[in-house]
């Protein structure tokens, strides 16, 4: 953070004994002081201070608030329209400090929406940038390849846009037959061959192509296509009302750990309809929440094993098997296996399952058993000497370069780089646990499976603290949930953006209200989608079959990266 002596605070008018410093956040008057030039105005959003600044100010504002304050994740782009303005909205923090927050409002007009590109700061603007031309029509100027990333290049118009017709139908034209690879695409003295991998293929995890470039085996360029599963979660979203609608449709975009999702949604909802959570039913989302975790790291790591070594009878059953025990036991607790829609806005929608003795046996003996499963999986696979040379030294991601594409969770913890919302943005019940937040620092694939296999220990750890507090809460205080009126209409102009830590990393959510019942603008921040954008760090100069190491260590699901 940038420091000002008093005669400065009183020379840039800072009133000495004025501080704006919300609980443990950010110091606005900092804040104001640094901006001031930049600034046009001030906007009320109900987790950071937000800054209107111009258009052509963007690199200098966020490089500003980079090297000056410290700001160095960009977590967050979104992108809306108005009836008289477009607005493209920057959110920033800090690995270091998650609670300091501040965001960049740029409004921009309905007649040429153009606004200068954070790419040349930020490597995450870049994706998060052709995410938003595509879908609401924004123009980044400076921006390396404005393309579309979602929609086929033939699109016409911008569905998140207020003039889109939704009900006329499109013949979308691909090219035809197209080679990559054609004459005038050759260079005589060139040994390189452009290969596509995907997007039909089980090493992508899902419908994903890359566009490959290798020299001999080695991966020279490697650009990921994604928007194969793109299904409008937003605009289903926003059509959908707060107080039921909305969070069963979380489910859907990372299902494979899919109960941190339900949270990120409650807890933005949460934040602008001023709702609060009993005390219990934050235990309930915790103990919950953290099997979810589990779920999807058992499944990133046994398909791991498959993408290094095709192993398919031991690893890959053996995290199979201990992912149908907590399957089982989310089931007895919410009642499905897969799209659980436990959570419900002010707690979740029951206590446990009676009786409650059994449930509670159950998860023990399955915590019981689980150090013994874990040294299982190390002997079989991070003690393998095929999985060792597969993983150590390849796909390395170095911190720095980990931050400037905003990569968060597993990935970002096995570059050694200590965030965890969690515990860096306390919610739930994680602030009065005993748990500690695991990293690696060799900054490659195997470290990566490491922080993962730890996670899970971790996850049981906060597990059994919440069964305690649950076996022995007063039978009169079990309040699982509190008194929400049956239509939520938030003031219009509220804003917020609130994340959780999911299995994959920060989930973020961005919504403005208009006074209605459903959200003017509902944003997904996808952990996926910002960790897939940095393959091309991992992988290029490895060799083509490390590039399908990387991309498994990464652990993206498709539905969470096209939403």
């Amino acid at each position: 953070m940038s420091e000002h002596s008093e005669p400065e605070r009183e020379r840039i008018g800072i009133d000495p004994e004025y501080d704006h410093r919300r609980e443990d956040g950010v110091d606005e008057a900092r804040l104001e002081a640094l901006l001031g030039e930049y600034a046009m105005g001030r906007d009320d959003h109900e987790n950071a201070p937000a800054f209107v600044i111009r258009p052509d100010d963007v690199q200098e504002v966020v490089s500003l608030l980079r090297d000056e304050a410290g700001f160095d994740h960009l977590s967050c782009l979104t992108a809306q329209q108005y009836e008289d303005r477009y607005e493209s909205i920057v959110h920033m923090t800090k690995y270091d400090r998650r609670t300091h927050e501040v965001t960049l409002v740029v409004p921009l007009p309905t007649s040429d929406p153009v606004c200068e590109s954070a790419e040349p700061v930020f490597r995450t603007a870049d994706w998060h940038e052709r995410e938003a031309y595509d879908l609401v029509g924004i123009e980044y100027a400076d921006h390396p390849d404005l393309r579309r990333i979602l929609l086929p290049e033939s699109w016409q118009g911008h569905p998140l846009a207020l003039d889109y017709d939704q009900d006329k139908p499109q013949v979308v034209s691909y090219t035809e037959h197209a080679n990559p690879i054609q004459a005038d695409h050759r260079v005589a003295e060139s040994d390189t061959m452009f290969l596509n991998i995907g997007p039909h293929h089980p090493a992508t995890h899902g419908v994903l192509h890359l566009e490959t470039v290798l020299d001999g085996e080695s991966v020279v360029d490697v650009d990921p296509d994604i928007g194969y599963l793109h299904r409008c979660e937003e605009q289903m979203c926003q059509n959908g009302t707060y107080r039921h609608q909305i969070i069963p449709y979380s489910n859907r975009w990372d299902y494979t750990a899919n109960l941190p999702n339900e949270w990120a949604v409650a807890r933005a909802i949460e934040d602008i309809a001023d709702i609060e959570v009993p005390e219990y039913a934050q235990v309930l989302r915790t103990m919950a929440t953290e099997f979810g975790r589990m779920l999807g790291h058992f499944l990133a790591v046994s398909t791991f094993a498959l993408d290094v070594y095709g192993d398919f009878t031991a690893i890959f059953q053996y995290g199979m098997r201990d992912r149908e025990v907590v399957q089982d036991i989310l089931e007895d607790l919410t009642g499905q296996r897969m799209m659980f829609y436990f959570f419900r806005l002010g707690g979740v929608c029951w206590d446990l399952p009676e009786p409650r003795e059994e449930f509670i046996e159950k998860c023990r003996d399955f915590l019981d058993e689980l150090p013994a499963k874990v040294d299982e999986y190390h002997d079989l696979l991070t003690g393998n000497e095929i999985f060792q040379v597969r993983t150590i030294d390849t796909g390395i991601l170095e911190p720095e370069v980990a931050k400037s594409y905003g990569v968060t969770g597993p990935v970002a913890r096995g570059s050694g780089i200590e965030y965890d919302i969690r515990r860096d943005d306390p919610y739930g019940y994680y602030d009065d646990l005993e748990w500690d937040v695991v990293t690696e620092d060799s900054c490659d694939n195997h470290a990566r499976v490491l922080v993962r296999l730890r996670e899970v220990e971790e996850s049981a750890k906060i597990i059994e603290q919440c069964l305690d507090l649950l076996e022995e809460w007063p039978e009169d205080e079990r309040t699982v949930q509190s008194n929400v009126p049956r239509t939520l209409k938030p003031d219009a102009g509220t804003e917020t953006y609130r994340a959780v830590e999911s299995a994959k990393g920060e989930l973020g959510i961005y919504i403005r209200a208009d006074g209605s019942n459903s959200p003017a603008r509902f944003k997904i921040r996808s952990p996926c989608f910002h960790n897939l954008s940095a393959l091309p760090e991992l992988s290029e100069g490895e060799y083509v079959a490390d590039l399908i190491a990387s991309l498994g260590s990464l652990d993206i699901v498709l539905g969470s990266v096209d939403r």
